[in-house]
């Protein structure tokens, strides 16, 4: 074995952490990946002959890589049309290779990366890198020019902004979660007004996320109330529904007439709908899952409220 084969072993065993981690830190898939080719190409070009823990400092090369990209989004804020909903990682019920279970481990859902998209980019790195992937303050400090206490600052300030964004812990049991996610639809196209409300937090948030074509169609909307209204007003009987995980929750891929139309991401807590998010960009949909554009089909039910 040469040793450039024998370097990208060594960088394949590291692959999936490394973009489990950028992914939390930008919320992209695609730039998640750019992040982690970036390494690679770091690491084909120095090698690791002086490198005493390639998977730290495979680490710290990603995060540094992240940090950057997270710096330019706020110095060039992008213009987004209408809500934004950031990339989620979708399975189907046949995607279940070892990539994708190790990526969904642990798996942050979609109203924490929204929370995660206001902090700062050291408040985000430190977090990630702390809370959710186990680094030492010690090793977080160089990568955002701080001392170690000033990082544990950085994570706290972040801690305490996720805890005032609401984000739910979502149920555990995957079948518990599906059941409250099929009632909800059942409700939705039986028109069942009081009952959508029943099944929806008091204060849910729907974050719907429309293709580029049609900005007047993202929103977010608070109150089940509100919500329920939505979910009704939108409702179609030619929409079929295929459940699928999303960022290891239950969720469920929108289709009509065998397209994709939607996707709609739901975090169940304490047995009712606490958050939906919801990207209608059939294109977009394509991107990040190509799975789904032909999936097997599934029972009727009301689509995604975008659908309109």
């Amino acid at each position: 074995m040469d040793e450039h084969q024998w370097l990208a072993d060594r960088f394949q065993e590291h692959r999936t952490r490394l973009r489990s981690v950028a992914y939390r830190m930008l919320g992209s898939v695609s730039e998640a990946d750019d992040a982690v080719q970036d390494a690679w190409l770091r690491l084909s070009r120095a090698g690791a002959d002086d490198v005493e823990n390639l998977g730290g400092w495979l680490t710290t090369v990603v995060a540094r890589v992240c940090l950057n990209r997270l710096r330019s989004r706020k110095a060039r804020p992008e213009d987004p049309v209408g809500v934004h909903v950031p990339d989620p990682l979708i399975r189907t019920p046949d995607q279940a290779g070892p990539e994708e279970e190790a990526l969904l481990a642990d798996s942050v859902g979609l109203a924490m990366i929204v929370v995660l998209d206001t902090l700062s980019p050291p408040e985000r790195l430190a977090f990630v890198l702390h809370d959710i992937f186990g680094l030492p303050f010690e090793e977080i400090a160089p990568l955002v020019d701080r001392t170690p206490a000033a990082a544990r600052q950085l994570a706290s300030r972040a801690r305490r902004r996720v805890r005032g964004g609401g984000v739910p812990a979502p149920d555990p049991d995957l079948g518990a979660q599906r059941k409250v996610v099929d009632a909800f639809f059942a409700a939705a196209r039986d028109g069942d007004f009081e009952g959508l409300v029943a099944l929806l937090h008091p204060d849910i948030e729907l974050r719907t996320d429309a293709c580029p074509g049609r900005p007047d169609a993202s929103a977010v909307v608070r109150g089940a109330r509100a919500v329920a209204g939505r979910a009704l007003m939108f409702a179609r009987p030619a929409a079929v529904l295929h459940p699928v995980l999303v960022n290891g929750a239950a969720g469920v891929v929108v289709t009509v007439g065998g397209t994709p139309v939607s996707l709609m991401a739901f975090t169940v807590a304490d047995g009712r709908v606490a958050a939906i998010h919801s990207i209608g960009d059939p294109e977009r949909l394509r991107r990040l899952a190509p799975a789904l554009d032909s999936p097997a089909p599934a029972a009727p039910a009301a689509p995604a409220e975008e659908d309109r």
